[in-house]
């Protein structure tokens, strides 16, 4: 192996020590024994798998957009948007027509 596949493969590494109790902030190397048995996988799958579990509910899973909308932008929304009579959702769904009748 070369040198510099030895520092590319090393670089993508992180040391990973586990704690000796169970913590909110760390697990101990039998509780990661026992959770890659329960899921059928090596402990270093089990490490990624708790990774990505983590990842998708903290980080955003949509690009950023550009911020607020510009008066600009705003006036032409409501420009191209249809315009019409307020309603709410709860009076358009009891609303009769004048030939229907209620029935009990």
């Amino acid at each position: 192996m070369t040198t510099r596949a030895l520092t590319n493969s090393s670089s993508s590494q992180i040391a990973f020590r586990y704690r000796p109790t169970d913590s909110a902030t760390g697990v101990s190397r039998d509780t990661a024994k026992r959770l890659a048995a329960q899921l059928g996988v090596d402990e270093t799958q089990a490490i990624h798998i708790a990774l990505h579990d983590m990842a998708m509910r903290v980080l955003p899973q949509y690009e950023a957009d550009d911020g607020t909308l510009s008066a600009a932008q705003m006036e032409q929304i409501k420009q191209q948007a249809p315009q019409g009579t307020k309603r709410s959702v709860r009076s358009s769904l009891f609303e009769l027509n004048s030939n229907d009748k209620l029935t009990a």
